[in-house]
């Protein structure tokens, strides 16, 4: 694989040339720097072809699907990037969100186990939960005590009642027994001998003695019975306030011991926050990374739906209608992949699988008129499984110093061929504009960016090296001090740049490694 790094190189290069003009001079040479500053870093994997000039353009859908949009016709004029067409895509954009979901959850989990304040937050809540066990252990002894007064009471008021029912009876039997005992009483009985009545003189009525013992029975009799239901009540008063005093004093127990249980929670949950893990943490960044694959693969999925015109040109073939289902591209002869241009070298059509099929064959639409080159390279096995119709890539040609055309990958074929006696596979890259100096069979580099992100902070790659496991770079020392080593968060790393997160700021000098310089063409410094 070659890495195109022409940015660093020149950097370097103007760094040296400042380096032997102040050695020349006599001058001490100023630290050679370069400053942090926004662009584009990506990692490329390269290859050579040859260059073919096309005339026609077969395209079709990287997989098959029912039709949703069909929106050019027969003689309309394209340029490069215009949507033809488009299949339905609902499923892909479901697949997609779920996608996006889970690798939300990821980061969320990775967030739990790395946030800065989970301890703070396990330390509250364990707090709290000892606050509130000694809430509850208050309210239950304030609950136990009032039941305990509670039922003294009613214990209270039963002896008393009983007392009162015990000097109610006592009454009732000495009234009973006194009134027995008098002899000047004469106490009606409720029913009279008829023995009696006829031997009593009609002329002199008997005369009635009342006894005050006699008379107070009835009174007795009423208050023993209601001193007995006193009793009763006070009895079920009792039973009732000791029933209450239980079943509180249980319910109290449990309450104690959930709180209990909720610190034993807590305190785990602080010890398990408290213990940096990094097993856990690396499995759920692999997770994350994972999540994060499924993303990119299903947005691939739903942007490979849409069709897009890779060059200029008019549609002179479509072979489909909306509502219709249409197949993948695919193709039958010795073609470069995705296109009608000739793969240079070869004529068998099993030495490899085109990515397009010709304008009689299974293509779904056909560009002609087409006023550009094709260029036709064998990657390597490890590098192919990288490349993706598509992407953008970097065509320099050799025959032509200084020219850099923009182009994008268009298919990929799907088997191997061998070449030298190794298994490549050929991708077919249609550059997105001409040249007048450009010819047939001009040999090509083809540098295709695998992974790009774009307008982002960056610093040369060559000026990154890591320590204690962070990336860090040399900065000059303030008003001439020692160099100063500077920590930074770093993102995507490139061929040529890193990516700045955090850590550097845009303008901000970074000092190039000396052994670069004096590598650099022209000569190294003189001191």
């Amino acid at each position: 694989m070659k890495t195109v790094a022409q940015s660093p190189l020149r950097i370097v290069a103007a760094v040296a040339a400042v380096l032997a003009l102040a050695a020349c001079s006599g001058e001490a040479a100023p630290p050679p720097v370069v400053r942090v500053d926004r662009g584009l870093v990506a990692t490329s994997v390269s290859a050579s072809g040859s260059l073919v000039a096309i005339t026609e353009q077969n395209l079709g859908f990287a997989e098959g699907g029912q039709l949703a949009e069909v929106l050019v016709s027969v003689g309309d004029r394209v340029q490069a990037g215009d949507v033809l067409a488009r299949l339905e895509n609902f499923d892909l954009e479901q697949a997609l969100e779920q996608s996006r979901a889970q690798l939300d959850q990821a980061r969320a989990n990775l967030a739990k186990i790395t946030g800065a304040n989970s301890v703070e937050q396990a330390q509250a809540s364990l707090d709290q939960a000892y606050s509130i066990l000694s809430a509850t252990e208050d309210q239950v002894e304030a609950t136990n005590s009032a039941n305990d007064v509670a039922t003294e009471r009613a214990r209270v008021q039963l002896d008393f009642d009983r007392s009162q029912l015990d000097r109610a009876e006592d009454q009732l039997a000495r009234d009973q027994a006194g009134c027995s005992a008098s002899p000047t009483t004469t106490k009606p009985a409720p029913t009279t001998s008829p023995s009696l009545l006829e031997g009593a003189s009609a002329s002199t009525p008997a005369p009635v003695v009342t006894d005050p013992e006699c008379e107070a029975i009835p009174a007795d009799e009423t208050a023993v019975q209601q001193a007995r239901g006193t009793v009763i009540a006070s009895e079920t008063a009792l039973e009732t306030a000791e029933q209450r005093e239980n079943v509180d004093e249980a319910s109290g127990r449990l309450s104690i011991e959930n709180a209990r249980s909720s610190i034993v929670t807590a305190q785990n949950t602080l010890d398990q926050a408290g213990s940096d893990r990094p097993a856990d943490t690396d499995a759920q960044e692999a997770q994350v990374r994972d999540a994060e694959a499924s993303v990119a693969l299903a947005q691939r999925d739903l942007d490979d739906t849409a069709l897009r015109a890779p060059v200029a040109g008019v549609v002179s073939q479509i072979n489909g209608a909306v509502g219709e289902f249409v197949g993948a591209a695919s193709g039958t002869t010795s073609l470069a992949p995705g296109s009608s241009a000739r793969l240079p070298g070869v004529t068998d059509a099993s030495s490899t699988g085109a990515g397009g099929a010709t304008a009689g064959g299974g293509a779904f639409l056909v560009l002609n008129d087409v006023d550009s080159f094709q260029l036709v390279v064998p990657f390597e096995e490890s590098d192919a499984a990288r490349v993706q119709p598509g992407q953008a890539v970097d065509v320099t040609v050799d025959a032509v110093p200084g020219i850099s055309v923009p182009a994008s990958v268009l298919a990929v074929a799907p088997t191997g061929a061998d070449v030298s006696g190794i298994v490549n596979y050929y991708a077919t890259i249609v550059l997105n504009r001409s040249d007048p100096q450009l010819r047939d069979g001009q040999t090509a580099d083809a540098a295709v960016r695998v992974e790009s992100v774009e307008n982002v902070l960056r610093v040369p790659s060559s000026t990154v090296r890591t320590e204690d496991g962070r990336k860090v770079v040399t900065t000059p020392g303030v008003d001439g001090g020692d160099p100063v080593t500077t920590p930074f968060s770093a993102g995507a790393i490139g061929d040529e740049y890193t990516e700045v997160k955090s850590g550097l700021r845009e303008g901000q000098e970074v000092l190039l490694p000396q052994a670069q310089v004096a590598a650099a063409p022209g000569g190294p410094p003189q001191n």
